[in-house]
């Protein structure tokens, strides 16, 4: 299923705070458009983990993701997201750091509560 409409969700995790969007890409350059524009918005963030999950040219599957630095793999986690839902966009989580090292099992669960988050604030609305 198409990714038809940006949705967004926030959450916190031990003071550091996660800002998720899910939003229609059609390939990776419009998911590297939605990374340049959090990173004006969110300057404070300094990473960035992105999947995107779409249909090439040929009607081959490509999925891609990116973990910016991060441990723990949070790109694959946000790729998993996609993949579980069937979701056919992009999906990415900004992180602003709040002092408080998560550790890389809090770190991914972080990110996968982000993601769902915005997955389910997409379904929310029709």
């Amino acid at each position: 299923m198409k990714v038809e409409h940006n949705t967004e969700f926030r959450t916190v995790v031990e003071r550091s705070r996660f800002f998720a969007v899910l939003f229609v890409a059609r390939d990776e350059a419009d998911v590297l458009e939605m990374v340049r524009r959090k990173k004006g918005e969110l300057r404070k963030a300094r990473h960035h983990c992105w999947a995107f999950r779409g249909i090439g040219k040929k009607g081959e599957p490509l999925e891609k993701s990116r973990d910016d630095g991060e441990v723990g793999h949070p790109g694959r986690v946000l790729l998993e997201l996609l993949r579980r839902d069937g979701l056919e966009g992009g999906l990415l989580v900004s992180r602003v750091f709040g002092g408080v090292k998560l550790g890389v099992g809090g770190f991914s669960r972080a990110f996968r509560q982000a993601g769902e988050g915005a997955i389910a604030e997409y379904k929310k609305k029709p």
